[in-house]
Formats: structure tokens, sequence, C-alpha cells
């Protein structure tokens, strides 16, 4: 593992990059047909900052930008409770309509059962998609103010043409100054369909991997972002292998020898709110893997692999090791999964004793 630079040095333990979203949320009915929605703030990038600020008390920012409406004003609102530093939050002048500039907004469904969960994003020209390089000043944060962690990942990447290239130009910075780099691939098909599919996001991630030293994602990410092809991996998601992961991680680090860490989450869904969890970690050559929780019962499964990477990113910034980094990232999201919303609900208490298999029996 890369030399984390002391805190000391730094004002931020972690700095993400990403767009968030209004998350609005029809509880126990369906989007088509409810007639109420609660709302929260969430994004994949902005969660593993969240997290880290809300659960594991560490220093965070997130590098974002909003249209100056009271859309983006509830949003931020949702950020100040949940801690992150906004000083670095580009604000976009409104039009009165949208037609220039607007806020994403994030309808998801839980699902119950045979039912599974739903997303609908209606994200178009959003602000942080028209962020182009030149407009955000990573000198200041990774050069004077100083950060021990830099997060980003493939659903910033895919927004716009030049969302990766604001990508890229935060990794050289932070690569510059010492920065430790993590990239969470998050494949998401709604993204790319239009733009080019699966064959543009090779292109658009693969391009960004060199930069890369804690690479995180799924089986199906490290397939459909990357390009690696292992047999019987459609057969895999009915269980909890590491097989076809150590097969994954020989074609990673033999491409990519900058990956010091590759990290994953190992979910098999028997239905929308039973599923076998587990996480594996493969770090300096050596692979670790989380204990397997099987028939983990869910309650909103949207954001348990965001609360997985700030778990694990808590686990390497405090000198812990491989092997709590993973068992921590996957109690981290376990317990996310427990709550509503995108965000962790869960103390670092409740973190540790979940890790320690501690019962769920009641406490007063």
């Amino acid at each position: 593992m890369n030399i984390i630079k002391p805190k000391s040095n730094c004002r931020w333990d972690l700095v993400s990059l990403g767009e968030v979203m209004l998350r609005l949320d029809p509880g126990d009915g369906r989007i088509a047909t409810t007639r109420a929605f609660q709302c929260w703030e969430g994004g994949g990038e902005y969660n593993v900052a969240r997290g880290l600020k809300r659960c594991f008390g560490l220093e965070t920012a997130v590098v974002t930008a909003f249209a100056d409406n009271p859309v983006g004003r509830l949003i931020q609102d949702f950020i100040y409770q949940g801690g992150v530093d906004q000083s670095h939050v580009r604000w976009v002048k409104y039009d009165g309509v949208g037609r220039a500039v607007r806020n994403g907004l994030n309808f998801t469904e839980r699902g119950f059962g045979v039912r599974a969960a739903l997303g609908c994003s209606d994200r178009g020209h959003t602000a942080v998609s028209q962020l182009k390089p030149g407009e955000i000043d990573w000198e200041q944060i990774f050069g004077k103010e100083g950060a021990r962690w830099f997060h980003t990942g493939g659903i910033f990447a895919a927004l716009s043409e030049t969302t990766p290239l604001v990508a890229k130009e935060a990794m050289q910075a932070a690569q510059k100054h010492g920065t430790l780099i993590s990239y969470d691939l998050n494949y998401r098909d709604s993204l790319w369909k239009a733009i080019g599919g699966q064959a543009k996001a090779q292109q658009v991630n693969r391009d960004l991997a060199p930069y890369v030293n804690v690479m995180l994602g799924n089986e199906e990410d490290f397939t459909a972002a990357l390009g690696f092809k292992v047999e019987g991996l459609d057969e895999h998601y009915a269980k909890l292998d590491v097989t076809h992961f150590r097969r994954m991680i020989e074609q990673a680090v033999l491409q990519f020898p900058n990956f010091a860490v590759v990290a994953t989450t190992l979910r098999a869904a028997k239905t929308a709110t039973r599923n076998d969890w587990g996480a594996v970690c493969y770090c300096d050559g050596r692979l670790y893997q989380a204990p397997a929780r099987d028939d983990l019962e869910i309650f909103d499964r949207v954001g348990g692999g965001d609360s997985f990477a700030s778990g694990l990113i808590y686990g390497f910034l405090a000198g812990k090791g491989p092997q709590w980094a993973v068992e921590c990232g996957a109690a981290h999201g376990a317990l996310a999964m427990t709550t509503p919303g995108d965000t962790t609900m869960a103390t670092l208490s409740e973190v540790e004793k979940v890790m320690k298999g501690g019962s769920a029996r009641v406490e007063r």
C-alpha cells in the first residue's frame, strides 16, 4: 500500500469529486403511484465523503456544482446536516426554468421481496455535468490545503464529455502532491447507453485507471467498465465466491500495476430484502476477505457499496491494515442498508460491534 500522508500536513482526510442529487423516495410505495416522497441527498462519490465524516469522524470535503435555486439550496442543507465541507462547491446562476443548467433528481424505490429496487434519474444538463477543466482550483485543494485521499468514480465520469477531463485534471494534481487516489467504477447502464455503451465506458475508465491507487467495484463493474472477461461470471452472481474475483485481480494488476488495492463487495441477491453479503480486498499481493453474512436483511440497498468504500478507506487512513479495513467496510455497508436513504446512519461503535459479531438484541 502506498504511503498515506499524515493528517498534520493536510486539512482534509478525503476530498471527493462527483454529483450530489436530490433523492425522492416513495417509502413503501412505488414511484409511479405514490402521492408523497421523502427527500434525501445522495451521490456515489459524495456518499463516501459523508460516511467518513458522519460515521468515522474524519474531515472531508466535496467538489461539485449546483444550480443556484431552491432545489440546490435544499441539497446544500442536507449536506450541512451530513457535515461535509462545501467550500469548494461551485454555484451556477439559474436561468429561471432550467434551460441551461439544473440540479439532478433521483427517484428511487426500495423494492421488496421479489420486486427489485428501481431507480429513475432525471439528471440531464446538471451544473456538475458542465464542469470543465480549469474551473476548480486543484492546486489550492491538494497543494495549499492538503488532502490525504482523493475519491471519484465512474458515475461522475459518465455525466458528460468534459467530466472525465475534470477527473483526470484532479487526479494529476492529487498525484503531484502525493495524495492517494481511489476510484469506484460504479457502472450504470442508464448513464452510458446513449453515449456509446460499454465500449465508451471502457475507453473513459481505462484512460483514468493509470492514475488510481485503490480501485473499487463489483465484478460486473470490472467487466463492463474496464473490459475484463471472466468465464463463468454469470453463474457467480448466485453465490459468494472469491474465485472469479481472484481471476479479475490477476488481469487488473497485470494491466494496471499502479493498483495497490483492489476491493469489491460480494452480493448474492436472493430477494430485494434478503441478500448474502461479503467483501474482498487485494492489497500488495495478498487477498483479504470479510466474513460472509448469509440472508442479510435489507431495508434500502442503495448506498451499501459506497458505505463499504468509506469503511474500507477509514481502515487504511487509520492505519488498521487491509484485513481490518475490509471487515470495517463490509460491516459499515451492511449497517447502511438497514436504514433509508443513500447515506449512512451508523456510528463507529455500531460498526465495531458488528465487526465483532455482536447481536441485534435491543439496547436500552
